[in-house]
């Protein structure tokens, strides 16, 4: 196992890092000080070969031009909150509105775009990264200092295990997750709409065409949102489901996890390479983003970032659940700290599961 860091540019004064974890394997996870972004999970394929199976950029300039949340750290709270308004106890909130009336994964300076402290550790062989930063209150509208750590950590099993922790000196939100894309074939030249997705989920939850919640959790049997058996993506990108059209042909959804025992919350799989990631994870939901909105004028290497170039498994609660009843609560106290844990575990697989 091994910690090794890079200079990969600098904002204003500061020195921007990129951080590489290996594990025993040659497992390779590479991430940023910078929005605690994940810039490569490089893998193995079924002949040997070790690729990028996560979207990510190799240079600063594309982060900063470009945003499409590869590989980041978002928060406050991901997702959209609607009117970008809130509230807590008797106190109404107003935070800022970075995508129309509505309020976009914690606002314009989010998570994502802020330089994290980062410390380095190996402990029972396992190398990680802490990421911390201090939201203070006020910031994008949000009551409440809000101290964040996040680990990321490399297994010797092939786990990046993501813990989240938090804790306020005031009621407050708080739905963080990390917008990880992945392509299982390595490479965006090819997209994702052959990836085999189960999700161990009965229930999902439908949008307007602001992709916004519109309040309800309906059941996912006989529809193109049943995922619990292994389903190629392109199933139901090329369906004519409403809500798939809603989301610009694709999904953009969130699924109620089941957390049956011993299974895991989602499997993603692609035959040709055989990459299988596992995801096990105690958030409420999973929210599927099939690249719906990427429109290629963006390279990574030498191609150009296309519609369903990735696709997402962003592990939060349900979004937008301040705004409804049986939604979760994501509303952070200091008496109560938050703690939540995300596993990805990848495979490769000889033949398809």
């Amino acid at each position: 196992m091994n910690i090794t860091y890079r200079e990969f540019g600098k904002i204003g004064d500061q020195d921007i890092l990129e951080f590489c974890l290996e594990n025993a394997n040659g497992l390779k996870l590479k991430a940023l000080n910078y929005g605690a972004i994940v810039t490569a999970i490089e893998m193995k394929n079924r002949e040997g070969k070790k690729e990028n199976i996560s979207l990510g950029f190799d240079n600063l300039d594309d982060y900063l031009n470009f945003s499409p949340y590869f590989g980041a750290h978002v928060g406050r709270v991901a997702g959209r909150l609607a009117t970008g308004k809130f509230k807590i106890d008797d106190n109404t909130y107003e935070v800022v509105r970075n995508e129309g009336d509505n309020h976009l994964h914690g606002g314009f300076d989010n998570f994502s775009k802020v330089i994290w402290k980062v410390e380095t550790k190996i402990q029972d062989n396992c190398p990680s990264l802490i990421f911390r930063y201090t939201s203070s209150s006020g910031e994008n509208g949000y009551p409440g200092t809000l101290k964040a750590t996040t680990t990321y950590t490399l297994t010797n099993e092939d786990e990046w295990v993501i813990d989240y922790y938090a804790e306020t000196d005031e009621p407050t939100l708080y739905n963080p997750t990390n917008h990880i894309y992945f392509n299982l074939t390595g490479s965006v030249k090819e997209t994702v709409l052959d990836h085999l997705l189960f999700i161990n989920s009965n229930a999902y939850v439908p949008i307007s065409d602001k992709a916004l919640p519109i309040g309800t959790i309906l059941p996912s049997a006989g529809s193109v949102f049943d995922l619990t058996k292994p389903t190629p993506i392109r199933k139901g990108v090329e369906s004519d489901d409403e809500q798939i059209a809603v989301a610009n042909q694709g999904y953009d959804h969130a699924f109620l996890l089941s957390h049956k025992e011993g299974l895991p919350d989602a499997i993603l799989s692609e035959e040709r390479s055989g990459r299988t990631v596992y995801m096990y994870t105690d958030a409420d939901s999973v929210v599927v983003y099939s690249g719906n909105k990427l429109k290629g004028n963006f390279f990574i290497g030498d191609y150009p970032t296309v519609k369903y170039s990735g696709v997402t498994l962003e592990t939060q609660a349900l979004p937008d659940a301040i705004h409804h009843r049986g939604f979760g609560n994501i509303i952070l106290r200091p008496e109560k700290p938050f703690s939540s844990k995300t596993t990805f575990r990848f495979r490769v697989l000889s033949k398809q599961y």
